[in-house]
């Protein structure tokens, strides 16, 4: 499915020695690893193993006990996320990076309308002209296959799959180059999350999207992921290329995992 050669690359994250505990081994410690521009790295482990605290971390929405985060923008520059000030990191998580959460209702305005929720997002990266913004917001709700004629629609009225897929076209009308997911097809029917699975892997390919995306389901990051990071009480015992990982696990926690869904 991925042909991509990353060694000749500028990384896009670089995690250096990132911590952030709550308790004993709750959370996440002792984190390092680089994320490419294009690549979709996967998070997986048990419920409490710290992937979630991992991703608030690198996203922004939670400030480490240690370690770096460091981002290379489009200007070729690089960023400590924490190390500059709170406009300029408001700033890059307008513009180039996103987030998409669990459950869409955290990612929605549920009582303005769909286009209102696109437009949000463009305004705050300084767009006025309203036919402007209502165009993109059309073709967007398009993109994410959703009949734009359900533009002035609120999106409290819309089915959860509806409303992830809208949650997603906000989250990307402002072209970011980096995007956190978590658990972006949770409590969803089967048949509603294949479709979203198949709409992200399309979005991710066309606009060539670095993602780092958090899913307890191995058969999402098979399907999605380059790379995945497993994760046991708060540390990561292995990563690896997605199939390498998933066709044989090396560690025994990875192993176990494996094993649940094959059983």
């Amino acid at each position: 499915m991925f042909d991509f050669n990353f060694q000749e690359i500028q990384p896009i994250l670089k995690v250096e020695n990132l911590n952030k505990l709550f308790g004993f081994n709750k959370g996440c410690q002792n984190i390092n690893f680089e994320l490419f521009p294009g690549e979709v790295l996967a998070i997986v482990g048990e419920s409490g193993s710290g992937k979630s605290t991992l991703l608030n971390s690198l996203s922004g929405h939670e400030q480490p006990d240690s370690g770096d985060v460091i981002y290379h923008a489009k200007n070729e520059q690089d960023y400590s996320l924490y190390k500059i000030n709170e406009s300029e990191r408001r700033l890059l998580m307008r513009t180039e990076l996103g987030f998409v959460h669990q459950n869409p209702r955290d990612g929605l305005r549920l009582r303005i309308s769909a286009g209102g929720n696109i437009g949000e997002r463009l305004m705050a990266v300084g767009e006025r002209h309203y036919g402007d913004i209502r165009s993109k917001g059309e073709n967007w709700l398009e993109q994410v296959e959703i009949n734009s004629d359900r533009i002035d629609e609120q999106p409290r009225f819309f089915s959860g799959g509806m409303q992830q897929r809208l949650q997603i076209a906000r989250t990307l009308v402002t072209h970011p180059r980096l995007v956190f997911m978590d658990e972006p097809t949770g409590g969803l029917d089967v048949s509603v999350q294949a479709r979203l699975l198949d709409l992200i892997r399309q979005l991710v390919q066309k606009h060539q999207l670095a993602v780092v995306l958090v899913t307890h389901d191995l058969s999402v990051a098979r399907l999605l992921a380059h790379r995945i990071i497993v994760m046991k009480q708060s540390e990561i015992v292995e990563t690896g290329l997605t199939d390498q990982v998933l066709d044989d696990p090396q560690h025994p926690y990875s192993q176990l995992l494996v094993s649940s869904i094959l059983n």
